[in-house]
């Protein structure tokens, strides 16, 4: 197939907050990148239809938050439990920024449902019904699901001074 005019070009301006977002959903960045691939992937499927001139990367924001959102579904995530552990990767781009280090971790902790609908409120700044919209479900399980995961991020004292707000660096 041949690759559509203006995808080059959209990857390459939009791939690292793609990746950015891709992380803070899953909580990972390998597998924050994954769900970038594979939204990618639905996009180029799509792109004749969204095109260079369309919002291709709503589109993509809406295939990963969705993808984020099953997660949860799956019975095995890959994972093979092992004797002895691997090597921890240090070269987070948050990593000693303030409290955002700190902040990544716990919303890595927290079930996926929780944390998607945390980062599409918070860090992509969308409503509660923008956000229903996105994922297919009602507006009343998007406030209980937030409602529930900031409870559980209040837990943490670490975070008292951490102010949540809409809209981030997309």
């Amino acid at each position: 197939m041949r690759e559509p005019d203006g995808f080059r070009d959209f990857v390459a301006a939009r791939y690292p907050a793609l990746v950015r977002l891709g992380t803070l959903l899953t909580g990972d960045p390998g597998h924050g990148e994954d769900l970038v691939q594979s939204a990618l992937e639905k996009t180029f499927r799509a792109w004749r239809r969204i095109g260079p001139d369309g919002n291709a990367e709503a589109y993509t924001r809406t295939v990963m938050a969705r993808a984020a959102w099953r997660e949860r579904r799956r019975r095995w995530h890959g994972e093979v439990p092992t004797a002895e552990l691997p090597e921890v990767a240090t070269d987070s781009p948050y990593a000693g920024l303030d409290q955002a280090d700190a902040v990544q971790r716990l919303l890595a902790d927290l079930p996926a449902q929780q944390r998607v609908v945390l980062i599409l409120r918070y860090w992509a700044g969308l409503t509660e019904a923008e956000i229903a919209a996105t994922l297919h479900c009602s507006p009343g399980t998007v406030k209980s699901r937030a409602s529930r995961a900031l409870g559980t991020l209040r837990e943490h004292g670490d975070l008292a001074d951490v102010r949540l707000t809409t809209g981030g660096d997309r």
